[in-house]
């Protein structure tokens, strides 16, 4: 597996759930609740216990509709995704995953990129994902409903959760109707309060005595008097399936009345014995195939044969008996092939059965038909009901690599945690299985745990190609477990020792620990070894034939080019991968978002708008059904940048929370981190108290030892001294940035480090040198084509550039063009190129002496105290507009946009 890209298969989805069930004919038609339903709310909650019809009602009401005008004026009206739901889906990604797959069978596009992102190691919090879902949704020409039934079964708060976070922001083309035997623990009374909750309650779904009549006389071919329907419908509270129930009983009773007089009692009490009438009147081999079947969830005819034993063909023909005898067989799909027993009977079926001798023998029949059919979560299930925990522990091991490769390991935790510890123990693979799965969950002590149980059933296992397999792959594992607690050390420890110990012919692990090895030169600052590595990585991949791997690598090693400076070098990385993903059609075309997302970034940089537009638009399209799991990360950073650039600071603070909530930890070094990116943007809003608070809260100090991994952080660093007028130990640690970064030959850091030298040199009134560190990131710059790393410094920046500018003027000097080139972008009046009016380099820039008033030059040194408007506004006891009005009035006359370029270009006037 790629440590950039995840190639996702999606996990099988049972289609039975999806289906709607049809309602029956003849049934009892009820259109009081129906026209409750058409009035429905955004939400809707049947809840009544076992045996009320809910489900019965949904499916009658579903079967009335038709199209109508949309509740958001668009479109061609109503549609209905369905979905049954059961207790494994309580955990979270299987119900999210579910709801797409129900979603989807009405519109069929829809939540592709919550989906792939949910079949990733580590999915992005449940509330971007809904988010995003939520967006397409309001975004769809037409209404939907969805319809979550049996919801009582789920328990799981972050389900509960999930479910809250999508009702609270619904959109209006979205309608949820939910039945559930209990209230689902959702805000059900501040949706009351707001008009925004439908409910049908037990009250409200019992029969009537109209409704009894006609169920019990006209349904089911009972001729009982008024008299005897009122006392069976006061007997049985209106319960329609004690009323069902009570029928079959009386079919071919001679005296109706005294049967409805003979029982009393509470439902369970009525239900137990009605069971007995029930099952009592089946022949015997018809009790038999109730009671054994009733250990299966879902039924067909093939299953059942094996389970029970009996000839090919019989399974079929009997469930066909049962569903025509109208015995609490609920179908499953439109060819009649899989059922299930109605719930509350199927409980009672199987609360009646025990545990005979031969109960294990039928689970284990039922294990081993799953197996042959491919459904080993199944297979598995049945084995540790047949407390065969041998055969559990096999079939775990066998489902692991699928399940793994589609990143269902919690799914697979869960099954294995069913076993016992002698089952697994014995078993280095299921350990070293286990090993990697809470590795992948985070877990990594439990995870050493298990290696270490790994090791001990190796110890006693003959030396083989297997054992060598196994044990590179403890130390390889051992290797990530290292890398993600930082360690590097141990991580590179452990990497070695993988090749050590891996067969010479295991290419994948071989590959899987070089790289692993390597990406610790990335985190170092190393790029060039970095950068090999990964050539080496897509050559071995290529030899696996594994183009995929290939191209995604591609812009992991851009990346790192971007790094260095070579933005040339970048873009034609990027290039030659898409022309390869090209080659290899829709597949590998699919996991290019990234490259068209980096080509954007880049382009935008050079200044090329159109074709940094074109690249944006290209990888939102691909975006959306990507599999990537760092896409919504990467896209929200890429998006805060433009916002950014664009002066558009509050939006671009906005997106950056957003990346933080889609962050995936991956193998990438995270360089710049999100509340590193916000202080700057702080700073360019004169917000300085933020940016101080960072520096507190991080405990940095410009006397620190520095590494490629801090750069960026005390780069910022320098930048929020540099807004604070406090320059002590600044030089220094910029000098000591600018050195690590020149001997790591990164020289996209270089020209970094070298404008903040510049502004920092200014600052201070060291014109000179301000100039000289200007000259040499110009210099370096030039031959890649940068702008918008000098642009977006802002009119601190357009004022040196300008005065470099006029420093070389009528020389024939190499970066002449290249500086009037990057004066020309800065586009706005206060940021427009030098003009003939200007003075000429050396004249020193100063105002009027009255240009600023007492009051304004007051409220400009409290600002570059770093006080906010609010403590101002209270120190000089003046209104809040009337501080902001000051501060306006200041920007406009020093020429500047925002508070930080204020307190520079008022250092350089000599003002503070």
């Amino acid at each position: 597996m790629s440590v950039y890209y995840n190639s996702i298969m999606p996990a099988p989805v049972l289609t039975t759930k999806l289906y709607i069930p049809p309602p029956r004919a003849g049934m009892v038609l009820r259109p009081r609740l129906i026209e409750r339903l058409n009035a429905g709310s955004k939400l809707t909650i049947i809840s009544a216990s076992a045996g009320f019809g809910k489900t019965t009602l949904l499916s009658a009401w579903i079967a009335t509709l038709t199209p109508t005008p949309s509740a958001s004026g668009r479109g061609e009206g109503v549609r209905v995704a369905w979905l049954s739901l059961d207790e494994s889906d309580s955990d979270l990604s299987r119900f999210l995953t579910y709801v797409i797959a129900a979603l989807q069978t009405i519109q069929p596009a829809l939540g592709e990129n919550l989906l792939a992102a949910l079949q990733t190691p580590q999915p992005p919090p449940v509330e971007s994902l809904l988010t995003s879902l939520l967006n397409e949704i309001s975004a769809l020409p037409s209404d939907l409903i969805l319809v979550l039934d049996d919801y009582h079964l789920l328990d799981s708060k972050a389900v509960d959760a999930a479910l809250t976070f999508l009702v609270e922001h619904q959109p209006p083309q979205l309608r949820l109707l939910i039945a559930s035997r209990e209230d689902p623990p959702l805000p059900l009374a501040r949706l009351r309060v707001r008009n925004q909750l439908t409910e049908l309650r037990t009250a409200d779904l019992r029969f009537t005595p109209a409704e009894a009549a006609e169920f019990l006389n006209r349904m089911m071919g009972l001729n009982l008097s008024e008299v005897d329907i009122a006392a069976l419908e006061t007997r049985t509270e209106g319960w329609i399936a004690g009323l069902q129930l009570a029928a079959l009983s009386m079919q071919g009773q001679s005296d109706p009345a005294g049967f409805i007089k003979s029982f009393t009692g509470s439902h369970r009490f009525i239900l137990d014995y009605l069971v007995e009438e029930v099952l009592g009147r089946q022949p015997g081999e018809i009790q038999n195939f109730l009671l054994y079947t009733s250990i299966l969830e879902r039924l067909c005819g093939p299953l059942c044969d094996a389970v029970l034993g009996t000839p090919s063909g019989s399974g079929q023909s009997t469930l066909e008996e049962l569903e025509h005898a109208n015995l609490f067989l609920v179908p499953l799909d439109n060819e009649r092939r899989w059922y299930r027993y109605h719930h509350l009977f199927g409980e009672l079926l199987r609360q009646r059965l025990g545990q005979p001798r031969e109960f294990s023998n039928y689970h284990l029949r039922a294990s081993v038909w799953y197996e042959a059919n491919d459904d080993l979560a199944k297979a598995f299930h049945h084995a540790c009901a047949a407390s065969d925990f041998e055969r559990g522990a096999r079939l775990a091991e066998v489902a692991w690599q699928g399940m793994e490769r589609n990143f269902l390991t919690a799914a697979w935790l869960g099954w294995v945690k069913k076993l016992p510890d002698a089952a697994i123990c014995s078993r280095p693979r299921l350990c070293l299985q286990l090993g990697s799965a809470f590795s992948d969950d985070g877990e990594l002590e439990t995870s050493e745990t298990h290696l270490q149980n790994a090791e001990r059933a190796l110890a006693g296992v003959a030396d083989s190609y297997e054992s060598k397999s196994l044990a590179g792959n403890i130390a390889l594992i051992r290797a990530s477990n290292a890398q993600n607690q930082g360690d590097l050390a141990e991580s590179v420890k452990y990497a070695e020792l993988s090749l050590l110990l891996a067969p010479e012919d295991d290419f994948y692990l071989h590959a899987q620990a070089v790289i692993t090895l390597e990406l610790t030169h990335w985190t170092t600052g190393n790029l060039e070894a970095s950068i090999q590595a990964m050539r080496t990585w897509t050559e071995d991949m290529q030899r696996l034939g594994n183009q995929v791997f290939v191209i995604a690598s591609a812009f992991a090693v851009a990346d790192m080019q971007v790094a260095m400076g070579r933005l040339r070098e970048a873009i034609r990385a990027y290039q030659q991968a898409l022309q390869l993903a090209d080659e290899h059609g829709a597949e590998a075309q699919q996991i290019t978002a990234h490259h068209h997302l980096g080509l954007a970034l880049i382009y935008h940089e050079l200044g090329d708008s159109e074709s940094s537009a074109a690249y944006l638009q290209t990888a939102a399209d691909l975006g959306q059904r990507t599999t990537l799991v760092d896409w919504t990360h990467r896209w929200n950073l890429a998006q805060a940048l433009l916002k950014e650039s664009a002066g558009e600071w509050d939006a671009s603070l906005d997106l950056l929370d957003e990346a933080r909530r889609g962050y995936v930890i991956t193998a990438v070094p995270n360089l710049q981190p999100i509340e590193a990116r916000k202080t700057r943007i702080h700073l360019k809003q004169g917000r300085l108290d933020k940016a101080q608070a960072w520096v507190r809260e991080r405990g940095l100090s410009v006397t620190d030892e520095v590494t490629y991994l801090c750069e960026y952080e005390y780069l910022t660093l320098a930048r929020v001294r540099l807004g604070e007028g406090v320059f002590t130990g600044v030089n220094d640690l910029l000098e000591r940035l600018l050195a690590l970064a020149e001997t790591q030959k990164r020289m996209g850091s270089v020209i970094e480090i070298l404008l903040t030298q510049a502004l920092v040199y200014q600052a201070q009134g060291d014109h000179p040198q301000a100039l000289a560190a200007l000259e040499r990131a110009l210099t370096l710059a030039k031959p890649e084509g940068y702008l918008r790393t000098f642009v977006d410094e802002g009119e601190a920046m357009r004022l040196l550039i300008s005065d470099f500018r006029r420093k070389i003027d009528g020389h024939s000097h190499p970066l002449l063009a290249y500086a009037d080139k990057l004066l020309a972008a800065f586009g706005s009046p206060s940021n427009s190129p030098i003009t003939s009016a200007e003075p000429p380099f050396g004249t020193p820039l100063s105002l009027p002496p009255d240009s600023l008033t007492p009051r304004e030059l007051e409220i400009l040194r409290l600002v570059a105290q770093g006080l906010s408007n609010t403590e101002i506004s209270q120190r000089l006891y003046l209104a809040l507009s009337t501080v902001k009005g000051h501060n306006q009035r200041i920007f406009d006359k020093l020429q500047v946009q925002n508070r930080t370029e204020a307190v520079v270009r008022a250092r350089e006037l000599g003002l503070l």
